[in-house]
């Protein structure tokens, strides 16, 4: 159980990722405050669902990521897809979110494997491809698909 908490995490860096690359607001602007797993609910042998916190500073508009998924790589090898639900990031305000998020293994890999990977307690050679779709309010809904190829988790984790 302890072990799996690492894949909650690979999931809140990639939100993490997601919050400060969405181009509906000042995307420079944008800081994350913290980050860290709420809790983990093992849902069968090969998935868990969980709950991310995700601390965001918007100094920008009000915008919404309502579709986010994707999947986490080690050394080229997909060990996991994600998908987190909708949220909204009120404009003008730091807050924290909660982003119930669901991380399935993909075929082929074992949860020995994953905690094998776990166990090393670093981030190095993972990687995410997230896509996302983020909207904006102005004079109706306006909305624009984003995606995001070779992430490197361990850097993002550096600049939490």
């Amino acid at each position: 159980m302890r072990k799996l908490r690492h894949i909650g995490l690979l999931c809140v860096l990639a939100a993490c990722l997601l919050a400060s690359s969405c181009g509906v607001s000042k995307i420079k602007d944008i800081a994350l405050t913290s980050a860290d797993v709420q809790y983990l609910v093992p849902t069968s042998t090969r998935s868990v669902d969980c709950k991310l916190l995700l601390g965001v500073n918007n100094p920008g508009r009000r915008f919404a990521l309502q579709e986010v998924n994707g999947d986490i790589r080690y050394q080229d090898k997909v060990l996991a897809h994600f998908v987190t639900g909708p949220v909204e990031i009120a404009g003008k305000s730091e807050q924290v979110y909660e982003l119930p998020c669901t991380v399935r293994l993909a075929d082929g890999v074992s949860l020995l494997e994953v905690l094998v990977i776990s166990s090393k307690r670093n981030l190095q050679g993972l990687k995410a491809d997230i896509n996302l779709l983020a909207a904006l309010r102005k004079d109706g809904v306006i909305k624009a698909p984003y995606t995001f190829s070779d992430v490197d988790l361990s850097q993002i984790s550096k600049q939490q």
